[in-house]
């Protein structure tokens, strides 16, 4: 369910300057109603200063940043109401349990009566904490605690959600577990700006990424957008019943296809073209006579796309 009219976030020439350090140089994205928006970046790369600006927790040296149309820096009430943060580091209340923990924000946010309590039992049913109400927030897993600090971002009903590594340190059950929760969210409507290192699970959740490095996008779009502008390859392999040298002198003739490589009857070749014309190419060597027993190809993932847009430099 994505709206392609109005931008829900969106950065305008954002800058912020420590000192000689441009920790965000220059950064302008948008994002849509029901986006998930993966923010990809080695470490101190500025994807965590630019959430904290959207938060309201910063201001920018220069430019702005809006959610819902209201400027974080004219109108910052307005955007709290509409946004919920999850920081990569939260504190918790080990004293407390994990009702009172999630009903003391729903109260900061002035949420009374029955709307609190709705907001409660709809906000706990949906991070899996119903069960857990009364257990202490000193005895729950990374995981639970991961789900309750979710909770706490989204307990007023936000528009929009700022995930900075949300699956930090979770095991594969509970990142998968994660990974259906935020497209819930987004399927719901929401708004989901998520920054990660665990590039795989951002290539299966988001419709849309940003590469940044040293403070400046260096890309963004879809992963199928951002593969074709850098031109990656897939690599092809091929199982030949007999004449491999054959199919090998075949595919010479065309100019997409390099690093031909025979081993016995596997051929493994680059090639420069989209998926569709790798199911072309299938039945041309069919046609020319040639007798293939097995065709497949790993085409490029975000982590190579990352790996080629980035340089790994640091500030």
């Amino acid at each position: 369910m994505i709206s392609t009219r109005t931008p829900v976030i969106e950065l305008r020439r954002l800058h912020r300057f420590f000192g000689s350090t441009k920790a965000v140089n220059d950064i302008s994205f948008e994002v849509y109603a029901g986006q998930v928006f993966g923010y990809i970046g080695p470490n101190g790369a500025g994807k965590t200063t630019s959430m904290r600006i959207l938060a309201t927790l910063d201001l920018p040296t220069a430019g702005d940043a809006l959610v819902d149309g209201y400027s974080v820096i004219n109108d910052p009430d307005q955007v709290r109401r509409r946004l919920g943060f999850m920081p990569d580091a939260f504190g918790v209340y080990s004293n407390v349990n994990c009702r009172e923990y999630l009903d003391f924000f729903a109260r900061s946010y002035g949420l009374k009566g029955d709307d609190r309590r709705k907001a409660l039992q709809e906000t706990m049913a949906f991070t899996g904490l119903d069960v857990l109400s009364e257990k202490p927030i000193s005895g729950l897993s990374k995981g639970m605690k991961q789900r309750l600090c979710l909770g706490r971002a989204m307990i007023h009903n936000p528009s929009v959600l700022i995930l900075d590594e949300p699956a930090a340190g979770l095991d594969p059950r509970a990142r998968i577990e994660l990974r259906e929760m935020i497209a819930r969210l987004a399927h719901a409507g929401k708004t989901v700006l998520i920054s990660s290192h665990i590039l795989t699970e951002l290539a299966e959740m988001c419709d849309v990424v940003g590469i940044i490095e040293q403070g400046q996008l260096l890309a963004t779009g879809s992963v199928a957008d951002i593969q074709r502008g850098q031109r990656s390859n897939s690599r092809v392999r091929i199982r030949v019943l007999e004449n491999t040298q054959g199919l090998a002198d075949w595919l010479t003739t065309r100019e997409v296809y390099d690093e031909i490589v025979i081993d016995g009857e596997l051929l493994h070749f680059s090639h420069l073209g989209e998926r569709a014309e790798e199911a072309v190419l299938l039945k041309e060597m069919i046609e020319a006579g040639f007798r293939i027993a097995e065709f497949g190809a790993r085409h490029s993932t975000l982590e190579d796309v990352f790996l080629n847009v980035t340089k790994g430099r640091v500030q």
